[in-house]
């Protein structure tokens, strides 16, 4: 079930903030930072895991972690936070150089969303098109890895469109840097529902999560 819970703008400190973006400048930012993955990949390599299920699993845990990740507005025009939300992430094809979309479940045993991501990719596969698999719940965030490029800086925007609330997260190509391995990860978010704050923590606590993963149980 895709629980939430209504924002209550009477106490809500960035009430003032939310109505500014949204009556005044509705604006979107971007922001990319470097990720160290040293650990992480060691954990992919070890454990013969994949590194972009695995990076689908971490991220949407830090996701989930934020609530202003997890903020809509629903039909009524009230603010919300879905109690979780589930990764629409991109599937490439190969043979003709085209993506498509694919969601997934979410889970908070590590092993189980792992196993649930790397089951849906294969099944999913081979189905062209945008949608690989239809029914995508309303309760998402975006996430692709574009591992062509190793990128300092990246956005995307629709002309007169509306900012995103969902965060839409895209990663570069990893590559060794004094010693160790690094990726751009670009964030993409509505200023309505995130500031600056929230970035750092997004990005301190992604940083946190890929050093400790594969660590005294730590995933």
């Amino acid at each position: 079930m895709n629980t939430y819970q209504k924002i209550d703008m009477q106490s809500w400190p960035r009430r003032e903030h939310y109505r500014y973006y949204t009556e005044k400048l509705r604006v979107e930012y971007s922001i990319t930072a470097p990720v160290d993955l040293t650990n992480l990949l060691k954990f992919c390599h070890e454990s013969g895991r994949k590194f972009y299920p695995t990076m689908i699993c971490l991220m949407t845990k830090v996701v989930n972690a934020i609530e202003n990740f997890r903020m809509f507005v629903d039909v009524d025009g009230s603010l919300c936070a879905w109690d979780r939300v589930v990764p629409s992430y991109t599937i490439f094809h190969e043979d003709d150089k085209t993506f498509s979309d694919c969601w997934s479940d979410y889970c908070e045993d590590f092993d189980t969303f792992y196993r649930t991501i790397a089951e849906d990719m294969e099944r999913y596969k081979d189905i062209k098109g945008i949608k690989a698999r239809k029914n995508q719940p309303p309760n998402f965030y975006c996430i692709s890895c574009a591992p062509w490029t190793a990128f300092t800086s990246y956005t995307s925007r629709i002309p007169n469109g509306e900012p995103s609330y969902f965060p839409i997260i895209t990663i570069g190509k990893y590559e060794p840097h004094e010693g160790r391995t690094t990726a751009p990860v670009n964030l993409t978010i509505a200023h309505a529902v995130c500031d600056g704050y929230h970035a750092g923590l997004f990005f301190e606590t992604l940083q946190d999560a890929a050093d400790h993963i594969g660590k005294d149980g730590a995933e």
